[in-house]
């Protein structure tokens, strides 16, 4: 995990239902950009942490949602940081191409919220905070990058942890 200064970090999970088994000839391709797109990731401003399996480079053999369904959790400093990574990077061509490897949902698969620094969600967790969009629509505690909201909507202060610190002992 790396150092950061801000008071609330963003944390991410998706999911994404596997058209065929990750060692199908047909998965190869998205198999082979695992590593890149990881590494991307872990060079992006603004990446903390991504859930990776103990003794392997990714999460792709945990299955906390389902045998068919693969998770990709990770936490950000920011919504900026994470949707540049998404959006701005090589993980943009794997967006390009789920159609090829993922099955279509019919309800979110994406669900994005605000943790205090320093906090490592577990999958348990995340997977709550799914379910709680799925049921409830968005809100502070579950939200989407079309529905985002704020770390201060969410209750935590908006300001890097050094001004928070410093406002609390009043010299802010």
């Amino acid at each position: 995990m790396t150092a950061s200064a801000y008071a609330a970090h963003l944390a991410q999970l998706n999911v994404a239902t596997l058209r065929f088994p990750l060692d199908d000839p047909r998965m190869a391709p998205f198999v082979d950009m695992l590593d890149t797109v990881n590494a991307a990731a872990d060079d992006t401003p603004g990446f903390v942490w991504r859930l990776v399996e103990d003794g392997a480079a990714d999460a792709t053999a945990l299955r906390p949602a389902g045998e068919d369904v693969i998770v990709n959790l990770t936490v950000w400093e920011t919504q900026e940081a994470l949707w540049n990574f998404t959006y701005r990077s090589e993980h943009l061509d794997v967006i390009r191409r789920r159609r090829e490897w993922f099955e279509r949902h019919v309800e979110a698969h994406l669900v994005l919220w605000w943790v205090p620094a320093g906090h490592i969600p577990t999958t348990g967790e995340a997977l709550d905070r799914l379910a709680d969009l799925r049921a409830h629509g968005p809100s502070a505690r579950a939200f989407t990058f079309a529905t985002a909201c704020s770390a201060a909507e969410a209750g935590f202060g908006s300001r890097p942890a050094a001004d928070v610190r410093t406002a609390a002992a009043g010299r802010g």
